[in-house]
């Protein structure tokens, strides 16, 4: 019986080992006064609800005729004509913009996700295309203009088996009617950066 009382008494102090240090965390913690409370749901409320960057993207929302020219040594190629269209997604939150066209004489569809995320503070894309099987992100500001974002990310270059190499993403918010959209491939230098140009003009 010894025995017996000897491993009932080994089971009670080992649960008593994790028990005990349990106990005194949950008395070490705070206690939150109605105060601390609202001090943090008032942070939190900056971080969750959508504010004055949030409402740049409605600069974006409606349908657009789109005309997309490489570039190639700051050489402009032929622009191939297209179409997108742009709707909230989450409404004062997300846009989604869904694109078709051709680029470099075949079919191309595309769709990307653009938001404002508070805790960042940054603008945040992701896109996807039937070009590839990537999905490309970036992230940045307004300038201080306000009428031109710039983003940062990167991108594999399959045809010369580079990866992530940097990219720069440029919106020109020309007029309410009008949207230039670019990509520079930064790691050919400091000038002739751009490689494709996209012209949004709003339906009528």
């Amino acid at each position: 019986m010894t025995k017996v009382y000897g491993v009932v008494g080994l089971c009670f102090l080992v649960a008593g080992s994790f028990a005990i240090p349990s106990l005194l965390a949950q008395e070490e913690q705070p206690q939150y006064t109605a105060e601390h409370m609202q001090e943090m749901m008032a942070k939190a409320k900056k971080v969750v609800e959508p504010g004055e960057r949030h409402k740049a993207l409605e600069r974006f929302i409606g349908e657009w005729d789109t005309e997309t020219r490489f570039f190639m040594g700051g050489k402009p190629a032929p622009p191939e004509n297209g179409s997108s269209k742009v709707e909230w997604l989450m409404a004062g939150r997300w846009i989604k913009s869904e694109s078709r066209g051709t680029m470099m004489g075949r079919p191309a569809h595309s769709f990307m996700i653009m938001g404002y995320d508070n805790f960042k503070m940054s603008y945040v894309t992701s896109m996807v295309s039937t070009f590839d099987t990537a999905m490309l992100h970036s992230e940045g500001d307004l300038a201080q203009d306000g009428n031109t974002l710039i983003t940062y990310g990167t991108l594999d270059e399959y045809l010369t088996g580079e990866h992530d190499k940097m990219v720069k993403y440029v919106w020109r918010l020309v007029s309410d009617d009008k949207v230039v959209m670019e990509v520079h491939d930064l790691p050919i230098g400091e000038t002739n950066t751009k490689v494709i140009e996209v012209v949004s003009t709003r339906k009528k």
